[in-house]
């Protein structure tokens, strides 16, 4: 949905730059493949926050982060959070510098056709190429910033599979060992597994537009009551476009990762009941319960790949905080906060 590519980019500093990228506590997270609106940008900041051997690091990088932190919590900053969040948000951005420097000190960049790639798939999360013109000034950014964001992401992306994809190496054994002395991790609540259609409503909506959609959402709601097959409507008319290909199927989760009043409308449901239209900050859905499961211990087997891509992140970490640490070591490094 609209800006989600584009903040996810800053969200690869969790990986690139060794750290958890930072985000505000909230009591729930937006239903899979969907984005909160970006809250408005930080103020009071001088144009350039800080320089890496003389590289600026502009004020729009540090508010974009701000966002990508946001969108990660759907949730704005505390006002009481925001200093500390700028301050780590900032030393994330000094690390993405300093590797990028390194990348072009290795010659390593992105294909045109790479660059060119991320970019249609940045401009997708727009309605039109006007919305992402007016996206851009609004955010008070321009196409070649990003242009360059996305060049300096996808080079040290590649920097990071030449020098630290080739140092991990995790074992069956690791994988078993971590399961077995942490398996009351894999604890899980009662979930539910739930297909929805979401009709989308922009943040900005003015009372005649989100009407519109409402009924629009009405619409269908009556087409299911009169015998429509639910996957086959989500895949034609459903505006999620992370589950409308999979006939809005969403798989299963718990209580606590999704928007509360998506939870508690899928959990009040029976399996194979559809709710009465939603309304949520992402517009207007329609939900259809399809499985319940009591609370258990996930079984190894399923739980198997996601261990190992922890421990494999693990090692990530550590391998690249030390490759920034020798970079930091030389650099040169000024901030203006």
């Amino acid at each position: 949905m609209r800006r989600a590519n584009w903040c996810l980019l800053t969200l690869l500093l969790s990986i690139a730059c060794g750290r958890t990228a930072p985000a505000p506590e909230t009591d729930a997270t937006e239903p899979a493949s969907e984005s909160p609106a970006p809250a408005a940008t930080t103020s009071a900041l001088p144009d350039i926050v800080a320089r890496v051997n003389g590289e600026p690091i502009e004020r729009w990088e540090l508010e974009n982060a701000v966002r990508a932190s946001e969108l990660s919590a759907s949730a704005p900053v505390p006002a009481e959070r925001r200093g500390d969040l700028l301050r780590e948000l900032l030393a994330q951005l000094v690390d993405l510098h300093l590797l990028g420097q390194e990348a072009r000190a290795r010659q390593i960049a992105p294909t045109d056709d790479e660059v060119a790639a991320q970019l249609d798939q940045i401009r997708q999360e727009f309605p039109s190429e006007d919305a992402f013109a007016q996206a851009l000034s609004e955010d008070g950014t321009s196409l070649d910033r990003v242009e360059r964001d996305v060049v300096r992401r996808l080079s040290v992306g590649k920097l990071l599979d030449m020098t630290v994809l080739p140092t991990i190496s995790v074992t069956d054994a690791d994988i078993r060992a971590y399961y077995d002395q942490n398996v009351e991790r894999f604890n899980v609540g009662e979930s539910v597994r739930a297909s929805h259609i979401l009709i989308t409503v922009a943040p900005e909506a003015g009372d005649a537009e989100r009407q519109r959609a409402r009924v629009k959402a009405d619409e269908l709601l009556n087409k299911l009551r009169a015998g429509a097959d639910f996957e086959a409507l989500a895949r034609a008319e459903s505006q999620d476009p992370g589950s409308a290909p999979q006939g809005g199927d969403l798989g299963f989760f718990a209580k606590g990762q999704m928007v509360p009043a998506f939870e508690a409308a899928v959990f009040s449901l029976e399996p194979g009941a559809v709710s009465p239209v939603v309304e949520t900050q992402y517009g207007f859905h329609i939900i259809r319960q399809t499985g319940r499961q009591p609370p258990r211990t996930a079984p190894y087997a399923e739980v198997r790949q996601q261990v190992e891509q922890l421990l494999q992140t693990q090692q990530a970490e550590v391998q690249t905080a030390e490759l920034v640490r020798r970079l930091t070591a030389s650099a040169v490094i000024e901030i203006y906060l």
